[in-house]
């Protein structure tokens, strides 16, 4: 049996694609997805990338990914790791792969000496809670996420007041 995973390569936006809607419907979120393969090329192998996606692949096959970008703690001063997907197919987990995609991403962390890997999972989501936990992850529960999208973003934006 065996494991690859390395840096996704221009032209395979469309395989990513797929991987981060599969990952849309197991959150039941995919009504939520509206980036293309061109968005995805655009961001991942464009001049200047400002996101990136290592691929896992069994046996020679795509089963899963991580999509990541460095982030900046002005209290540490260093950049960090965001990990904004990842994804195994089901029928391939329990084999390592994610493990391996999240193993990946620390080494980078440690070679680079970056002081943290971060993410969000969603709460009902305990699988994935577990694994988190079982590789040594610690959850943060004393923030709340909040965000501006749509119209609110558009007016802040456009001068508006709330």
């Amino acid at each position: 049996m065996s494991l690859t995973i390395r840096s996704a390569r221009p032209g395979e936006a469309g395989l990513v694609l797929g991987f981060i809607r599969a990952l849309a419907k197991y959150e039941k979120l995919l009504d939520e997805v509206v980036a293309s393969e061109a968005d995805l090329e655009a961001a991942l192998f464009g001049e200047h990338p400002r996101a990136f996606c290592d691929l896992a692949f069994w046996e020679g096959e795509p089963v899963g990914f991580a999509v990541w970008y460095y982030t900046y703690s002005t209290f540490s001063g260093r950049h960090g790791i965001w990990l904004e997907d990842l994804y195994v197919q089901p029928e391939q987990r329990g084999r390592g792969i994610g493990k391996a995609l999240m193993a990946g991403l620390a080494k980078r962390c440690v070679e680079e000496g970056l002081p943290r890997l971060a993410w969000w999972v969603l709460n009902w989501n305990e699988p994935s809670r577990v694994f988190y936990r079982a590789i040594g992850a610690k959850a943060q529960d004393e923030w709340t996420v909040k965000r501006l999208e749509g119209e609110a973003l558009r007016a802040l934006g456009q001068g508006a007041r709330p």
